[in-house]
Parts: structure tokens; sequence; C-alpha cells
């Protein structure tokens, strides 16, 4: 058993073994979710979440030294959502067909997803923090955090939430539009991307090409509208 936990200490001081942790997570959790025909709540990104999360609790591996590995899927980030101009760029006719309601549906969408959290959250007496660490929920996790700690948030508490927000839009989006009736892969798309940023864009990919396209970018739109009114809308609260 020495010998074995000897191991174990000499692997988990290699950044490799924490980014091969990750990538096989994912792996397994995108394993199940093809198994069960990518049915809404069987979400890769929390089943893979909860395979490290159990992982490092198992083994009492603090976030920092996790981290010197995950960093490199990390960085990747920032190509991937720079390659979300690709499929936008092929489908841009009918991206320009759809500008007016886009930029009523962002007005709309991205003051709504303020407004009802930070509502909801002040009739239940959450101090200002927890406020502020709210409002950017919807946005992808860097620019919530940023407009978090501007406004004097909780930047880990927003990081949170921002990943709760993403995996509860990706499981409740295919069955809520569905249910509405709701055919038209733009405005599916368009919707999940406001409201659950960079995961509900990677499952609107998983359900239909153009959807994925409106995600993107409503993600990135929502993003620029949320830095610029959000401080507004805080302060009413």
């Amino acid at each position: 058993m020495s010998a074995d936990f000897s191991l174990w200490v000499y692997l988990s001081t290699s950044p490799l073994l924490w980014l091969t942790v990750t990538l096989c997570a994912w792996l397994a959790a995108d394993w199940l979710a093809l198994r069960s025909a990518r049915h809404p709540l069987v979400n890769p990104v929390l089943i893979a979440v909860v395979l490290v999360a159990v992982l490092l609790k198992a083994t009492g591996t603090d976030y920092k030294l996790y981290f010197d590995g995950a960093q490199f899927v990390h960085f990747l980030l920032g190509p991937a959502t720079v390659a979300l101009a690709v499929p936008l760029f092929r489908n841009r006719a009918l991206v320009r067909r759809n500008l007016l309601p886009m930029a009523a549906a962002l007005a709309v969408g991205s003051v709504t997803a303020i407004v009802s959290a930070l509502g909801i959250a002040a009739c239940f007496g959450m101090p200002r923090a927890v406020l502020v660490s709210l409002a950017p929920k919807s946005v992808t996790a860097a620019v919530a955090m940023a407009v978090s700690q501007k406004l004097g948030g909780e930047p880990a508490l927003t990081a949170v939430l921002v990943i709760a927000t993403g995996i509860i839009g990706a499981v409740m989006v295919t069955p809520l539009m569905n249910a509405l009736r709701i055919r038209n892969y733009a405005a599916r798309g368009f919707a999940v991307g406001l409201a659950s940023h960079g995961i509900g864009t990677a499952r609107a990919f998983t359900v239909h090409p153009v959807a994925g396209v409106f995600a993107g970018l409503a993600m990135g739109l929502n993003a620029v509208v949320t830095a610029v009114v959000a401080p507004v809308l805080v302060w009413f609260f």
C-alpha cells in the first residue's frame, strides 16, 4: 500500500496527470451521453464535473494543483470560441435575414436574465455581494467574473453560478422548446446561447448546426450587452 501511495504522490505532482484525468472524465461523460442518444438529462459537462470533483475530494487534491494541469484545456477555450466564427460565416446569409429579431431578442433577453435573477434574490433578502455575483450569470465565465469583480461581487461565486446556469439551460432547452412547439432552430439556438452561454451553445450544436451557429452568436453578443447594462441594472437593487 505504501508503494502505491508513493506512486500516487509522484504522479499527482505532474500537470499531465490532471490534464489526462480531465480528458478521460470528458470522454467517459460524452460516451454516456452518446449511449443515451444525447438525452438532455445526460449532460456530459455535468457528469465530467462530478467525476473530477469526486476524484479531487477522494485524493485530497487542492484546486491549484489540479489547475496546473487543467490550464491547458482552459487555454483552448479562447481558440474554441474564435472557431465559432467559421460556422457563423458559412451561415451569414441566414444571420443577415434575422438581424432585427435577433436585436430585439438580445435586448429583451439580456435584461430579463439580469433583472429576474436580481429580483428573485432580492425578494429572499440576499446580501448585495450575492446580488452582484448573480447578475452576470448568463454570460461566459471570463466576462461574468470580470463584471462581478468590478461591481464588488465574489468572482468565485459568480463562476459557480455561471456553470450552474449553463448546465441547467443545456438540460432544459430541448424539452422546453419541444413543449412550446418552437421548431425554428435559429430561435432555439439564440435563446439557449443567450441564457446559458458556452455550455448551452455546446448543447445546441449537438441538436442542429443552425442552432449552434445562433447560440454562439447570442453568447458573444450577450457578453457585450451584459457588461454594459449589468452595472446600470444592479444600481436599482
